[in-house]
């Protein structure tokens, strides 16, 4: 296995850049002061952190709970450690050491490190977590569980200095590296996850071990090496084990494990250069945004094993979109755009962002949706056995996960090269980047996404030259997803207006980006003015489900109807392709937002779906009838 550098294209560290925007600083703030510490609250009341007393021997009784609840507790300490290095907090420091020390203390000796087989080995079963360690690979997250512990582990390093998780992290994966192997134990997880962690390890300590064993356990997939292939739990293709992941063309099978293998993969291949894992999953890319994505960005069609469909199989009040599913398409996106440089990539993200991750969380911070489905009537449970959002769930992966993005979110903004500096989302603040060397101050102004002007501070601490690439969303072009998947009913609404220093500009378009190469001085102002109009949306004929359909955007915001705004029902509403939309802003309505008022024979409100839900249980729809 060759190593090579890494992405050809970094990005800015989240650290690096500060929010000081009315939209994402207040739902980043509530992350810190809210969610965190309700997210280790609930994980005290639930017993999840009692396990790790229990394992270390300091309280008696059962393992309580679900055998991955260790991987809820290791999200919420990587959340901790990105709000530690943004937002100092003597406390939580305190805290998260004395949980650290809990965490060493169930370690076994040899660093194992899977509480519900160390309270008691005698209490295991066959079919939960394996009679004996590594037995039940396919089924007890025993592996998934310790790729948390390392994401957490390298995030705390990171941000404290300290190594007291970093060396509970490797003395785990030391172990791990001595089982599994084409020399050793030939044996994958059924739910991927420690790839992603295997390669964050590498990049904290330089050992390339870890980073063989994370293309080990990829490379292994769909090879029937002395073990019996996870092709028959659910569907041929739920855990991605049906095919060599280099011959894999399909998203199929449980999204968010897929998706976290196409993110650990996409790590693999920038830092090895395999350019067949490259290959593969821009093929499974253009799978999933061509025929499997939902127009909020959400991914996961099927309750049933909380799946992909088939092919344009997008069924609305039925989807489940999973907000683990959001993050995790989020992810992968990121590290597609790493990989190719190209916007098409963060227009999905951005797509996801806004829409199919926003509405898993709710304004308090305490409150989430498990599910996120397109349309409700008000009455069928859709959130995991429940009518709303709720304040917990026994598996409790989307409000842990929820806790670790939400803190990292200004890492997504700029990324560089050699030559370039990268605006890839639109968030007024502040941040620093270095672009062939040169430090470079960055100042935005904007009211995104209720606005489409965005003011852009250029300040390097000297004249240089270099590539400014502001990304031109593809819904300002006509294009709302990268794909012919959806489409705009108008084409008339597009173009945008960019300035710098008050002069007309006239850049380059690459890749989704325009362009501006000049000798940049400290003060000079780049102004993007982009088109906000209310746009109708509809869907390839392929799709059953929305056919005779349309939906509304505005930016990058998807728009749905709920009956609290429309007479209690929405099941009436239909959109006429002449009827005049209005955009109005509403600040006392959601902590904000932006509706769109439709007029004609059925007049209606359509609010940011991410808004929805927020106000008891009702009617809620993202397509509407289309009157032609």
């Amino acid at each position: 296995m060759s190593i090579q550098s890494d992405y050809p294209f970094k990005p800015v560290p989240f650290t690096s850049v500060t929010f000081t925007d009315n939209f994402w600083l207040p739902r980043i703030e509530t992350n810190r002061s809210v969610t965190l510490p309700y997210n280790f609250r609930k994980c005290e009341e639930t017993g999840r952190i009692d396990n790790f007393a229990k394992a270390a021997g300091q309280m008696e009784g059962p393992h309580e709970g679900i055998f991955f609840n260790d991987s809820d507790v290791f999200k919420v300490v990587e959340g901790a450690a990105y709000s530690l290095a943004s937002s100092p907090d003597p406390d939580m420091d305190v805290y998260l050491d004395n949980l650290i020390a809990l965490f060493a203390g169930a370690q076994e000796a040899d660093g194992y490190l899977y509480t519900a087989r160390t309270i008691d080995p005698t209490a295991v079963t066959a079919d939960r977590e394996g009679l004996t360690r590594w037995s039940h690979l396919r089924v007890n997250h025993e592996l998934y569980n310790v790729g948390h512990l390392y994401e957490a582990a390298a995030a705390h390093f990171q941000a404290t200095g300290r190594r007291n998780l970093l060396d509970v992290a490797l003395k785990n994966a030391d172990l791990i590296d001595s089982v599994f192997g084409p020399e050793n134990l030939r044996a994958v997880p059924g739910h991927q996850e420690i790839e992603i962690g295997l390669v964050k390890l590498y990049r904290v300590t330089g050992d390339e071990r870890y980073l063989r064993l994370a293309k080990f356990f990829l490379d292994e997939r769909g090879h029937a090496n002395g073990r019996e292939l996870y092709t028959n739990f659910g569907n041929v293709g739920y855990m991605q084990d049906h095919l060599p992941v280099v011959e894999q063309a399909e998203a199929v099978g449980h999204s968010v494990r897929a998706v976290y293998m196409y993110t650990g993969m996409a790590d693999v291949a920038a830092l090895t250069g395999d350019a067949s894992y490259i290959a593969a999953i821009d093929r499974l890319w253009e799978n999933v945004v061509g025929r499997k994505l939902y127009l909020t960005g959400g991914i996961g069609a099927r309750h049933t094993g909380e799946a992909f469909g088939d092919d344009y199989e997008l069924p609305n009040a039925e989807a489940y979109a999973e907000t683990c599913a959001a993050i995790a398409n989020i992810l992968w996106n990121q590290r597609m755009f790493l990989l190719h440089g190209d916007a098409r990539y963060i227009d999905v993200l951005e797509l996801s962002l806004y829409n199919g991750f926003l509405s898993g969380v709710s304004f308090s911070g305490t409150e989430f949706f498990y599910t996120n489905p397109l349309a409700s009537d008000g009455k069928t449970a859709v959130n995991r056995g429940s009518l709303g959002r709720q304040p917990w769930f026994d598996c409790s992966c989307c409000p842990t996960n929820d806790v670790r993005f939400l803190a990292s979110l200004p890492g997504y903004v700029y990324a560089s090269d050699a030559d370039s500096l990268y605006v890839n989302l639109f968030v007024a603040g502040e941040g620093q980047a270095e672009v062939g060397g040169q430090s470079v101050g960055l100042r935005q102004e904007t009211n995104y996404p209720w606005e489409g002007r965005v003011r852009l501070r250029v300040e390097p601490t000297q004249q240089a030259e270099f590539a400014l690439r502001i990304r031109i969303p593809g819904w300002a072009d006509n294009r709302p997803v990268p794909s012919d998947l959806y489409r705009f009913a108008e084409t008339d609404n597009v173009g945008f207006v960019l300035t710098v220093n008050g002069e007309p500009a006239t850049p380059t378009l690459e890749k989704g980006y325009a362009v501006l190469k000049r000798v940049w001085r400290a003060g000079d102002v780049v102004e993007l003015t982009l088109p906000m109009a209310v746009r109708r949306v509809l869907c390839n004929e392929a799709v059953e489900a929305n056919r005779g359909r349309v939906a509304l955007m505005r930016g990058p915001l998807v728009y749905c109807v709920e009956g609290v705004d429309n007479g209690g029902s929405v099941s009436h509403i239909g959109l006429a392709d002449d009827a005049p939309l209005t955009a109005e802003h509403r600040p006392e309505l959601l902590n904000g937002v932006t509706v769109i008022q439709g007029e004609g024979a059925q007049p209606h409100t359509a609010i940011p779906y991410y808004a929805w839900g927020h106000r008891g249980a009702g009617e809620m729809a993202v397509w509407l009838g289309r009157q032609v």
